[in-house]
């Protein structure tokens, strides 16, 4: 059975706090959601001055797989829907679909719009009857439909019925505030579909209790065939459904069609896209697509998993474009070492209690001794393992640099901080040769690495294609004086198509900086000699 998945993120995403999108966000968003293969993409408020720009350009979006849509309210109490202007700006767009939200609450509709319940029936049918006048399909959106049930089951009934006798395609029940449990929408779901045999449903959840997608799941089992969300659940106070988490339940899970089968396997790929379009940091502990999600630390699992992965693993995760890890740290054993070290470094063919494999081990304790953690920081740890064998690849050696930081941008907001380094690179013919470069940037670290990326840029073009894409500082002592302490920098890069993430220790914020950013760069130069992607 086909499962109609309806991205909202471009609009109800947008209402989170923090985010907000370009134009050219936009279209990269929607290229993404059109290659995932979603049913519907809703673009922007017909309301919305900021929207109204790319609304109009937003027909002629060239999409194979998922249909534009237009967003706006039902038209205002007592008043005409021919001459409210966000129905006029939507009824002349060349957007073939509007969603349309309305009240299905008395205490909404008293306490909010100050109507009474009849003004608010009229004003749907004349919104949906006019749209539909238009030439326009209409998906219906009912507003706290949940809560107005429980307040008054037919009055809210009244309120859908008089939206798809106007001409609405599908109705959807919007749990708006997300308090819902999963077993009330079930129920109610059910009962709509008892008295609305024919209107095909659809479900709007909020994850305010963190049931979203446990709630939209429930109301498909129950019977409604369109599922509203948005990627990695953003969205206002405590977001929407993830549709990064919802796709795979309904699809792997329950055995519904919502994407193109051969879609699933990009999902993780394009929830990453989106979510650094929206430039946000991705929560590696999402389900399914998260970077921990398939990740393995204790002994005892990293064993059962080498033998057989569906021991600790619900699905393959290749299926949604993932891939499984293994962490190893101070309770891991030499079975967690060995499995560790075949999957980042099998062609250095490291066993157990051979000398390689006792000096490996060595050395990851020294770095460990001193704060290093290389959970989740697998470039660093590949390295550290080609220096315990002497083999660690050079593609420079620091000779210098120094950071001159300016008053602060609290007080001036124009201030850069500048670095300066001097770096040794191999010449390809035995020798080396100096690169002296400089660079400005908002912080130390940002100058740091500008200066370092200029210096390496005319050896190592390809170097043009990586970028930051997250930092993280941690201070290690909290017990002692915290300005003196030690700090470990996790960093987090990217060319485009991979990630990997590097550490870096010091008492000095801007060394621990530069031992990470270094090993980010040697990390996929080394990968880059060998011929192989970052992945």
């Amino acid at each position: 059975m086909k499962i109609e998945i309806y991205d909202t993120t471009l609009r109800d995403g947008a209402q989170g706090a923090g985010i907000s999108f370009t134009d050219d966000n936009k279209r990269e968003i929607i290229v993404a959601l059109d290659e995932l293969g979603v049913s519907y993409i809703e673009v922007g408020n017909a309301a919305s001055p900021a929207d109204a720009a790319f609304l109009r350009g937003a027909g002629s979006l060239e999409l194979r797989n998922s249909t534009p849509v237009a967003f706006c309210a039902t038209r205002r109490a007592w008043q005409c829907a021919a001459s409210d202007a966000s129905l006029a700006f939507a009824a002349g767009l060349s957007l073939p679909c509007v969603a349309v939200v309305g009240k299905s609450s008395r205490y909404q509709i008293e306490n909010v719009l100050g109507t009474t319940p009849e003004e608010n029936l009229s004003m749907i049918k004349d919104t949906v009857a006019y749209l539909r006048s238009a030439g326009k399909r209409v998906f219906f959106d009912a507003e706290h439909f949940f809560d107005g049930y429980g307040d008054d089951p037919a009055y809210a009934l009244e309120v859908l019925r008089t939206a798809y006798d106007a001409g609405a395609e599908r109705i959807v029940l919007c749990d708006t505030n997300g308090g819902m449990l999963p077993d009330v929408i079930g129920v109610v779901v059910n009962a709509v579909r008892t008295r609305l045999p024919d209107a095909p449903l659809g479900i709007h959840c909020h994850d305010d209790m963190g049931m979203a997608a446990a709630c939209s799941a429930e109301a498909v089992i129950s019977g409604a065939v369109m599922v509203q969300g948005t990627i990695s659940g953003i969205g206002e106070r405590c977001g929407n459904c993830d549709l990064s988490t919802i796709i795979p339940v309904l699809q792997l899970k329950l055995g519904f069609s919502c994407i193109p089968g051969d879609s699933l396997s990009k999902l993780t790929r394009l929830s990453r896209k989106i979510i650094e379009e929206a430039n946000l940091s991705f929560d590696e502990r999402s389900p399914f697509v998260g970077g921990y999600a398939f990740t393995h630390k204790a002994g005892m699992h990293i064993d059962a998993v080498r033998k057989r992965p569906r021991t600790f693993e619900h699905i393959s995760p290749e299926l949604v474009g993932n891939s499984g890890d293994l962490l190893i740290s101070g309770m891991a054993g030499k079975s967690a070492y060995q499995a560790v070290l075949d999957k980042i470094a099998p062609e250095l063919h490291i066993e157990v209690g051979s000398q390689k494999f006792e000096a490996v081990i060595s050395k990851i304790r020294e770095y460990e001794s001193v704060g290093f953690q290389f959970e989740g920081a697998e470039a660093s740890l590949l390295l550290v393992v080609y220096e315990a064998l002497g083999v660690r690849p050079r593609f420079f050696d620091l000779l210098t640099f120094r950071v001159m930081i300016s008053e602060p941008m609290s007080v001036n907001p124009h201030s850069l901080d500048a670095a300066f380094i001097k770096l040794a690179i191999p010449d390809g013919d035995g020798g080396v040769r100096e690169e002296f470069a400089a660079a400005e940037g908002a912080g130390p670290v940002a100058a740091l690495d500008a200066a370092l990326r200029r210096a390496l840029n005319a050896s190592y073009p390809s170097l043009t294609a990586v970028r930051l894409s997250d930092y993280k500082v941690r201070v290690l002592d909290s017990a002692s004086e915290t300005t003196s302490s030690a700090v470990r920098v996790m960093i987090e890069s990217t060319d485009g198509r991979a990630i990997w993430r590097t550490v870096g220790v010091s008492a000095d914020i801007v060394d621990a900086s530069w031992q990470a950013l270094r090993d980010s760069i040697e990390y996929y130069l080394f990968k880059r000699e060998k011929g192989v992607t970052t992945d």
